[in-house]
Formats: C-alpha cells, sequence, structure tokens
C-alpha cells in the first residue's frame, strides 16, 4: 500500500520523511584495544642474548632439564614431525636432537641473536632471525612449535601464542616451557623486605611471571585445542647468594625492564638482600635454595576429527562413585 500523502503532494512527502527513522554512521568509532605494555626492553634482551652466547653453555643446567623434558614429552606423542620450529633455539640443540631421534624430520632455529644461529647452522639446521613478539612466518607454516624458555621474555604473552597458533598447520602441536610465577620466591622476598627497609619504597626488580592457570587460560584464548599446563619445581642451592646472581646473569635471565618500568638497583640495598637471604634460607651446611617453577604448555592447532573434551557435567560416572568403585574392589 502506497502513502496517499506521499503521492499527492511535495508537502506530504516532506512530512513523510521527516517521519521516516533516520540511519547514519555513528560519530565516534570504537577505539581499537590498547596496546600491551611494553615493560621488557626487546632490543636490550636481544644484544644480551648476543653477548652471552659464547658462554651460554656453562649455565644451561635448567635449559638442559628443559630441552630433556620436552624431547620426552615428544616421545610420548604418536606422530613424526615434517617441519618444525623452535623459538628462542639458541644453538638448535632440541632441534637437532628431534630430527637425530626421526622425530623430525626438519626443524628450523630462531632466535634473537646472530651469535647463537651461527651454532645452529653448524650443526646443519636451518636458521632464521626471528623475534617471538613478531612471527612473519606464513599461515600453517610448521606442524611443530616448540619455545624452551624463551616466552617468558615477551610483552605481549597472549598475542604471541595467537601467531604461534597461526603458524601451525591444522593438528600441528605447539610444545612450550616457561618460567613461572613461583620462580625465585627467596629472592624476591628479599629484595621487597630490603628495599623497602632501607629506602622506604619499591621497584621492579624481578619479572612479572605468569601463573599455571594463567597460561592454561591464555592456550584456551590463543584458539589452542586441548591445552594442557603443568609445573615442574626445581630447588638449586647454593653455597653462596652471589652465585645465584651470577647464574642468572650468565642465563640470560637478569630484568630488562623498558625505561620508566625500573631504576638502579642501590649496592646497599643489594648487600641488605644477600644478608638477609642468609640470614632467612641457609641450611645447616650454609647453602642457600633458590627456587625456579617452570611452567610446561601444550596444544594443538585445531582441525576436523580431533578429540573434544567432554562438557561439564556430561560424565556418566561421578567421582565418588568410581572412588567408591575403587575402594570396594581393593577389599
Amino acid at each position: 500500500m502506497v502513502d496517499g500523502g506521499w503521492k499527492k503532494s511535495p508537502a506530504g512527502r516532506k512530512n513523510a520523511l521527516a517521519r521516516a527513522p533516520r540511519v547514519g554512521i555513528p560519530l565516534a568509532m570504537p577505539s581499537p584495544p590498547p596496546a600491551p605494555t611494553q615493560i621488557f626492553d626487546r632490543a636490550r634482551l636481544a644484544a644480551r642474548r648476543q653477548r652471552l652466547a659464547p658462554n651460554f653453555a656453562d649455565y644451561g643446567f635448567l635449559r638442559q632439564r628443559v630441552i630433556a623434558d620436552l624431547e620426552s614429552r615428544l616421545d610420548d606423542t604418536p606422530r613424526r614431525f615434517e617441519r618444525g620450529l623452535e623459538l628462542g633455539a639458541a644453538g638448535g640443540e632440541l632441534s637437532a636432537r628431534l630430527i637425530t631421534s626421526g622425530k623430525a624430520a626438519d626443524m628450523v632455529a630462531a632466535d634473537t641473536a646472530s651469535a647463537f644461529l651461527e651454532v645452529a647452522r653448524a650443526r646443519g639446521l636451518e636458521s632464521v632471525l626471528a623475534d617471538e613478539e613478531d612471527l612473519a612466518f606464513p599461515p600453517a607454516s610448521f606442524d611443530l612449535v616448540a619455545a624452551p624458555l624463551t616466552l617468558h621474555w615477551v610483552n605481549d604473552l597472549p598475542g604471541a601464542l595467537a601467531r604461534i597458533r597461526r603458524s601451525l598447520k591444522p593438528d600441528g602441536l605447539f610444545v612450550g616451557a616457561l618460567f613461572g610465577a613461583g620462580t625465585l620466591t627467596e629472592l624476591r622476598s628479599v629484595l621487597t623486605d630490603a628495599e623497602t627497609e632501607l629506602t622506604g619504597g619499591l621497584a621492579p626488580r624481578l619479572s612479572p611471571l605468569p601463573g599455571l592457570r594463567d597460561m592454561a587460560g591464555l592456550l584456551q584464548r590463543a584458539g589452542l585445542a586441548l591445552p594442557v599446563a603443568d609445573r615442574d619445581t626445581v630447588t638449586v642451592r647454593y653455597a653462596d647468594p652471589l652465585r645465584l646472581l651470577a647464574d642468572l646473569k650468565g642465563m640470560g635471565e637478569r630484568a630488562a625492564f623498558t625505561r620508566g618500568h625500573g631504576r638502579p638497583l642501590p649496592r646497599r640495598v643489594l648487600a641488605r638482600a644477600l644478608e638477609l637471604y642468609r640470614e632467612r634460607y641457609a641450611a645447616a651446611d650454609g647453602r642457600v635454595p633458590a627456587t625456579f617453577e617452570i611452567v610446561h604448555v601444550l596444544g594443538w592447532a585445531p582441525a576436523p576429527g580431533q578429540p573434544q573434551p567432554l562438557k561439564p557435567g556430561s560424565a556418566k560416572v561421578s567421582l565418588a562413585d568410581a572412588v567408591r568403585r575403587a575402594q570396594k574392589d581393593e577389599s
């Protein structure tokens, strides 16, 4: 039906247009999400890795543990990977071991330090200068991505995991290990107390680290299927806490904050912190502990036919029933 006023006169048309709902472009577009806070100075970290590369093996006891653990986890996976990527590869030891064992046909060693990549090339590996915060690999380039002890240094961890997810082929696997929130609890405690006691204030001294539950959620947020996160707590004992500081320097694990996120540590605060460390934590033999929490993570790129986790409440047997049955079987 046609409105009679619209048809008979220009005035009717004008009135009808005035009554019609107006659709327009919003005056203000939604703001883009804020950029991640730049806590770590990535250029400084890369320069540090370049300097420490020649003596890195002398301080690699935790990395060796992680490499052995990642290799063992991959051995438990009934897959042979055609082309993999190792992030923060250093000299590419994990990549070389996976190729030698036949677990991977080909691996790419990626690092921010050219000195490390020279070692990887000497092992016969393809190597590439790459930053975990800016992975430029085409989508679906790899069926395996491994990241041993490197992702705790990225400013945008959710973004880094999302880029790893995009670089994986369907049903590709991501495995990684990074220092978690329980790392260096003793050192954090004495630095906090010493600085508060002597200056009445606090500044960031040790890097913020993710917790186990944080990582499980971040894997899901990145779009990785069947995510798993667990931890390995390692206690290292030192004759003196100064030796711990030397190891952290050799590992490349000293803080590298951007300007405005930290300030130099006064010598008197450090001396007091070391004194507190010995007073609080020294054992009968005088040695002091240093705790390292290593969070291991695993997730798969989604693919058709992939197993799906059960929905909450869909289990047919309750945990209590299962326990009762087990107790009955034992009796």
